[in-house]
Parts: structure tokens; sequence; C-alpha cells
């Protein structure tokens, strides 16, 4: 099964209503995401992977955010160590400029971070490194 596909399955199983949005062009990094949508850099929801001691984590956050290796530290109990390219794919099942922050393996835990709450909506990938998905973040 194809990434995309997964994802909007994921979204159908879970009702929401919108569409998966798929470009002609890159969108896996952020200033690439922002342009394919016409939106502000800060409104991409970036997914990063992280290796944590015992378990595999996904840190999302607007996409001008940067981790705070001393807030990390304090939440997680060690020092940030973000994957690899190649460990992001084993881990998600996404390549890296694609990781979603849904339709992950169960043993994956995702962390939304404060940065955010500032929006009412943010745009992650969406399996693949040239889609995105408009999501709600304020209830």
């Amino acid at each position: 099964m194809k990434s995309q596909s997964k994802v909007e399955i994921f979204l159908k199983r879970h009702g929401y209503d919108k569409e998966v949005i798929y470009f002609n062009q890159s969108s896996a990094t952020v200033p690439l995401a922002a342009v394919a949508l016409g939106v502000s850099e800060a409104e991409i929801a970036k997914s990063l992977t992280f290796l944590l001691k015992e378990k595999n984590i996904v840190l999302v956050m607007c996409g001008t955010a940067r981790v705070d290796n001393k807030k990390f530290k304090q939440a997680f109990g060690c020092k940030a160590k973000m994957a690899t390219a190649q460990e992001t794919l084993q881990i998600t099942t996404y390549p890296v400029g694609g990781v979603c922050p849904f339709a992950l393996p169960d043993e994956v835990q995702v962390y939304l971070d404060i940065s955010l709450q500032r929006f009412e909506r943010v745009f992650p990938a969406a399996g693949t490194a040239a889609s995105a998905v408009d999501i709600t973040v304020k209830a």
C-alpha cells in the first residue's frame, strides 16, 4: 500500500472530511511546502523523528520553531537525537520530507509542540515529499 493511500484511509476512518493535497513539485522542506501551499513557513507543521533510549517519537512543531535541547532533555530525559533519513523511513514508514504525524506504526508516539497553539490550522506532510493535509489545531 502506498503511504499516501494509507494516510487517506486513516483520514476517512477517523471522519476527516478534507482531502490530501498533492503537488507537482516537492514540498519536502518547510520553505518548499509554504510556497506550494501559499502560506507562511510557520504554518507548516514539521514532523521530526527522534530516537530516545527506549522509544522513538515524532515531534510536530511549527515550521519556524527550533528544538530547544534543554527543554527536550527536561521533557524526555535524554539529549535530542534526530533520526537519519534511513531510520526515519524505517521507524515511521514515511520518507524525510513526507513524514505524516498520523497513520504511524502503533509504537511511535507523537508529541505536539506548544508552537502549534498559535494557529487555527497547520499543514503537515501527508506521507510523501509532495503532499500535505490541512488540519485544525484549535478545537
